[in-house]
């Protein structure tokens, strides 16, 4: 077992897999789940764990060269919003729509136990060198 990091074993080898490029949904319990990208659920229940704890983790363990949002997230759910601005600098919005056709393209989708609106982001990954 490790002693830190992510220690969710589904997670942990998902996460190994990744390679530049590639999309990760980072979802609420609402996001409507794409059909083909793995998915590492890990809900418990309404609010656990939260997506800025999913989304500090993963940060944490990921490059990121890019990330998308719905644009709605700044009216709709502001604390996601300033929680995105304030961890992913170069963050893009577009419409919800767009972002829910977007994550068709994801490689691996990791759902939250959030129970807010638009508490979701698309994060592509960059490499280390």
């Amino acid at each position: 077992m490790r002693r830190a990091g992510i220690l969710n074993r589904h997670l942990a080898g998902a996460l190994a897999e990744l390679g530049h490029g590639d999309l990760v949904l980072v979802c609420d319990a609402g996001m409507p789940i794409p059909r083909g990208p793995r998915v590492v659920d890990l809900a418990f229940r309404a609010g656990v764990p939260s997506f800025a704890e999913v989304l500090d983790g993963l940060l944490a363990e990921l490059v990121v060269e890019g990330a998308t949002a719905a644009k709605e997230t700044r009216r709709a759910n502001p604390a996601a919003a300033a929680l995105l601005d304030g961890r992913i600098p170069a963050l893009r919005l577009v419409p919800h729509e767009r972002l829910k056709r977007l994550s068709g393209g994801a490689r691996l989708v990791v759902r939250t136990g959030e129970a807010s609106p638009y508490a979701n982001v698309l994060l592509r990954c960059g490499v280390f060198f």
